[in-house]
C-alpha cells in the first residue's frame, strides 16, 4: 500500500508541475519593475530628463519601480518590445505598425489627444533662402527623412509628396534618412540638406526651446492628419497590471507629466486606428517585413 500511495502522489505532483507553466501564462507576468521605452526621436538625455515627472508618476500610482528606457532608434525599440525587454512603450505610429506585424500580441491602449483631436501633422521644411521653395522645387534634390520607422518624418511626408507634388523617392529626389527630428530640423537650418520633413509639434517645441531659429526655416506643407503616438503593453501582463497601466495613462492630469508626451491628454485607442497607415505603407509599396 505504501509503494502504492508514493506511486500516486508522485503521479499527482508531475500532473501539478505540468500545468504551472500553463497557470502562470493564464495569470500573466507581474513584474516588480516596469521598463518604459519612449520613442527615440530627438536627443536621448533629453528625453530621460523631460520624463523624470513620468517616472515618479508612475511609481507613485502602480506602487512599481519603473526603469525609463530610451533605444538608438526605432528599429531597436521595436526589436526590445518584440523579445518582451520592456513592458511598456510609447511607440511613433508608424513604429508601432512595425512592432505589431512582428509581435502581434502586443496591445495598444491609449493615444496622445493635442487640441482636442488625437491626430498630429507632419511639416516639410526647406531652408530660409535656399533653393526649395516649393515642393516642385525639391525633385532632383536631397531630402531629410528621420527614422525610415518615422511616421511624421518618413511615412507621411513620403506620401504627401507622391500624391500632392507627383515626387517618389525612388526615382525623382535623393532620400537622406537622417534619424531624428531635431536632425531632421538642424540640417534644413544649416543648409545641409535644402529641405526635410519632420513632426509639427516636434518643431514648434525646438523654436520654443530656442533649438531651431524661425527665421532660417520656411515651412512647405503640412501633411493629412496622422493618427496619434500610441502607448502600447505587452500582451502577457496580469491583467490587474494591465488595468492599472492603463488606468494610469488614461488619468495623467498633471501637465509636467504630460510634457514627456508633447499632448495635453491620453484617450483609449484600439490597433484599427492605425490601419490608415497600413494601407499608406502599401500606397508607398513598403515592404513592412524588410523594414528595420
Amino acid at each position: 500500500m505504501p509503494t502504492r500511495r508514493l506511486a500516486l502522489a508522485a503521479l499527482v505532483l508531475g500532473a501539478l508541475a505540468s500545468l504551472l507553466p500553463a497557470l502562470s501564462h493564464a495569470q500573466g507576468r507581474d513584474p516588480a519593475r516596469l521598463r518604459v521605452a519612449l520613442l527615440p526621436d530627438e536627443n536621448a538625455s533629453s528625453i530621460i530628463q523631460n520624463a523624470q515627472p513620468l517616472k515618479q508618476y508612475l511609481e507613485q500610482t502602480l506602487k512599481k519601480d519603473i526603469e525609463l528606457v530610451v533605444t538608438t532608434d526605432y528599429s531597436s525599440m521595436i526589436e526590445a518590445m518584440r523579445f518582451g525587454r520592456i513592458e511598456v512603450a510609447y511607440f511613433g505610429p508608424f513604429s508601432y505598425v512595425l512592432a505589431k506585424s512582428r509581435a502581434p500580441a502586443i496591445e495598444p491602449f491609449a493615444v496622445g489627444v493635442e487640441r482636442g483631436s488625437p491626430t498630429y501633422q507632419s511639416v516639410l521644411i526647406a531652408t530660409a533662402g535656399g533653393p526649395v521653395k516649393t515642393l516642385e522645387d525639391i525633385r532632383g534634390k536631397a531630402f531629410g527623412f528621420g527614422d525610415q520607422a518615422s511616421t511624421s518624418s518618413h511615412l507621411a511626408p513620403r506620401a504627401h509628396l507622391m500624391r500632392k507634388a507627383r515626387l517618389d523617392g525612388e526615382r525623382d529626389y535623393r532620400v537622406v534618412h537622417l534619424g531624428t527630428h531635431d536632425a531632421v530640423a538642424r540640417a534644413v537650418q544649416a543648409g545641409q540638406v535644402p529641405a526635410g520633413a519632420l513632426s509639427k509639434p516636434i518643431l514648434d517645441n525646438l523654436i520654443k526651446r530656442g533649438t531651431i531659429d524661425p527665421t532660417k526655416i520656411v515651412e512647405l506643407d503640412l501633411s493629412a492628419p496622422i493618427p496619434n503616438y500610441p502607448i502600447v503593453m505587452q500582451g502577457n501582463l496580469a491583467p490587474s497590471l494591465k488595468r492599472g497601466i492603463r488606468d494610469a495613462f488614461l488619468g495623467i492630469k498633471d501637465k509636467e507629466v504630460l510634457k514627456a508626451f508633447r499632448v495635453e491628454a491620453f484617450a483609449p485607442t484600439t490597433d484599427e486606428a492605425y490601419n490608415v497607415l497600413r494601407e499608406t505603407a502599401t500606397v508607398l509599396k513598403l515592404d513592412l517585413g524588410s523594414m528595420k
